[in-house]
């Protein structure tokens, strides 16, 4: 992997992370495309630079972050963050395989993309607009919507955590605020799962181009993540899901084609 490939995938990273279109997705295409070698530095790095787009959500969020006086909030997050951690680590294998699978990722964004279009309509009357009102049940419950996206790649997490927000009553606002603070414990484990690893069993990734390449990855996906989370809440508020829905379709039958023509593997 060149800088120049690990840059674009670091933007990549940064737009999407937090929108419901599947940064993992998108980050699998992008390396199709640009012909990078699936090797096991490549499922590293698309791992390891979700830690620079968390680390927007805590700055852009510091005040609830380090408010230690409301410890509920961080309860919530771990109650929430429960589920997923359990499947995740019990689904190890099987997601590493799913996530090879370009096909399958292209199929289940196009798919995801159908049923955004009716996201808006199913739940009009999400109404509960502060996080104190949001109850541990629902945190849970919200957490059991997040493994939609370990068991399939390419659904996205973001997608799956609003979605779970909105048919626990939370407006489109909070419900992708949740998903942001959720984002938070969720991809950290993931991250330091993925470090921890590579340090233990497969230390020659480590090599000082490739700490060079992840450093310069986190760095600029934080970047691009701030902007990207400040426009997302202002257009999801104003528009909801419909758009998403629409470019999900249309990025999902691209890739579909390109894999049907030989063009990508």
């Amino acid at each position: 992997m060149s800088y120049i490939q690990a840059i674009i995938l670091a933007i990549v990273e940064g737009i999407t992370e937090f929108l419901p279109v599947s940064s993992t997705a998108h980050m699998v295409y992008a390396s199709s495309i640009m012909g990078i070698e699936k090797d096991n530095f490549t499922k590293l790095f698309e791992e390891a630079i979700q830690f620079g787009a968390i680390i927007s959500v805590v700055v852009l969020y510091w005040k609830k972050f380090f408010d230690f006086t409301k410890i509920n909030f961080y309860l919530k997050l771990i109650v929430a963050f429960l589920p997923a951690a359990i499947v995740g680590v019990l689904c190890k294998e099987y997601i590493e395989k799913l996530l090879g699978e370009t096909f399958i990722i292209a199929i289940i964004t196009f798919l995801g993309g159908i049923l955004l279009l009716f996201i808006d309509k199913w739940f009009k009357n999400s109404h509960i607009n502060d996080l104190d009102n949001v109850s541990y049940k629902k945190s849970f419950t919200i957490g059991v919507f997040q493994i939609l996206s370990i068991i399939f790649p390419g659904f996205s997490r973001s997608a799956a955590t609003i979605i779970g927000g909105m048919h626990q009553k939370l407006s489109r606002k909070l419900a992708a605020e949740f998903s942001f603070f959720l984002a938070v414990p969720t991809l950290a484990g993931a991250f330091a799962k993925s470090i921890w690893d590579a340090y233990r069993h497969q230390s020659e990734l480590l090599t000082n181009h490739n700490i060079q390449l992840l450093v310069i990855g986190n760095v600029i996906a934080f970047i691009v993540a701030m902007f990207a989370i400040k426009g997302f809440i202002s257009f999801l508020t104003k528009y909801g899901f419909k758009m998403f829905g629409y470019y999900r379709i249309a990025i999902g039958a691209i890739i579909l084609l390109l894999i049907a023509f030989g063009i990508l593997y």
